[in-house]
């Protein structure tokens, strides 16, 4: 267990240290402002029933931010020890290829945590001057970053996943962003089946990644899409291990 910190540890001050870390921070705060902005525009426009978590993620910048951050975030997390011949040398420490993968995979999850920070900080502002009290309870927020979470997982396993198959940050990017918008483009699939689908329509619907963030920016919690989400990363850590562990056949 202390290998999996230390390696966790290491990991997340790689972040840090290289300018990468501080540009992804720097973009996801502009967009998140602009959306924050726009939104704002759009509540002096006519009132809405819709939540103002709810709101946010209407925007096309959160999907942006996610779509865009997610390769950043995951594409040196072995293809750059790969690239600079250290990845070996890490292997043949006392640590296994699953405390490896994991603490990769929890550093950059708890960026991409430390990511969405400032979307609490506009959160908290608007509910200290909005007239409802109401109308921003802890459930909403609570759904919200849960669902910020769960999204995250399925999107940092894809990365690493992609980052494990490959020595090139770039070539590790670009795998990671056409899996994650493949999954983005799938989610728009179930809303042009007929109703008459049957089973296929059923299949989709879990896939239809932008119908459960607003589920889960209204304070509604589907423990279904909980079980797809949690499912499906584990599957991508899985496969992410089974790559790692593929050197030992060559």
């Amino acid at each position: 267990m202390q290998a999996y910190w230390t390696l966790t540890r290491r990991e997340l001050a790689g972040f840090f240290v290289s300018l990468t870390g501080y540009v992804i921070i720097a973009g996801a705060v502009f967009l998140m402002g602009a959306s924050f902005v726009l939104m704002l525009n759009n509540l002096q426009a006519e009132p809405t029933p819709e939540p103002v978590t709810q709101m946010f993620f209407a925007t096309p910048f959160f999907w942006l931010i996610l779509l865009l951050a997610a390769p950043v975030i995951t594409m040196r997390l072995f293809a750059l020890e790969k690239y600079s011949g250290t990845f070996e040398t890490l292997m043949t420490t006392p640590v296994s290829d699953l405390q490896v993968v994991l603490a990769k995979f929890t550093a950059a999850m708890v960026f991409y945590l430390l990511l969405w920070l400032p979307l609490l900080g506009y959160i908290l502002i608007l509910r200290h001057y909005i007239k409802d009290p109401n109308a921003l309870d802890w459930g909403l927020i609570g759904g919200t970053f849960l669902g910020l979470t769960l999204l995250g997982g399925l999107f940092m396993s894809l990365g690493s996943f992609a980052s494990a198959l490959t020595r090139n940050q770039i070539i590790a990017a670009m795998i990671s962003f056409t899996l994650g918008f493949t999954f983005f483009l799938l989610s728009f699939l179930p809303r042009n089946l007929p109703k008459t689908a049957g089973w296929p329509a059923t299949v989709f619907s879990f896939f239809a990644l932008a119908d459960h963030m607003n589920d889960f920016a209204s304070g509604l919690v589907d423990m279904r899409y909980i079980v797809f989400y949690v499912s499906l990363t584990i599957m991508f850590l899985f496969l992410t291990l089974r790559v790692v562990e593929s050197r030992r056949w060559k």
